[in-house]
């Protein structure tokens, strides 16, 4: 039991910690005003896959997963929105 809790915690952690690797990407591009170095097709296309995620990622009983997926939606999002702003 307490093995399942652990893994869980840690899991939970990690799908909060990961998206926010976003956060100094955001700022970079932000302070630099620059994005060119950042390919339009990977971001948009990572982020249609985030998108495509987020209906089965909200109706799932996995709470780890939909706290990833809202996160990473979130962040990601803002990711692309200076890509797009900036390249």
């Amino acid at each position: 039991m307490i093995a399942h809790d652990m893994r869980n915690i840690l899991g939970l952690v990690a799908a909060v910690a990961m998206p926010m690797w976003n956060i100094p990407l955001i700022i970079k591009i932000n302070k630099r005003k620059f994005s060119r170095e950042i390919s339009l097709t990977w971001a948009l296309g990572v982020f249609g896959c985030i998108l495509l995620m987020l209906p089965s990622a909200l109706v799932s009983p996995d709470a780890i997963f939909r706290v990833f997926t809202i996160l990473n939606t979130v962040l990601f999002g803002a990711v692309v929105i200076q890509v797009l702003r900036y390249h």
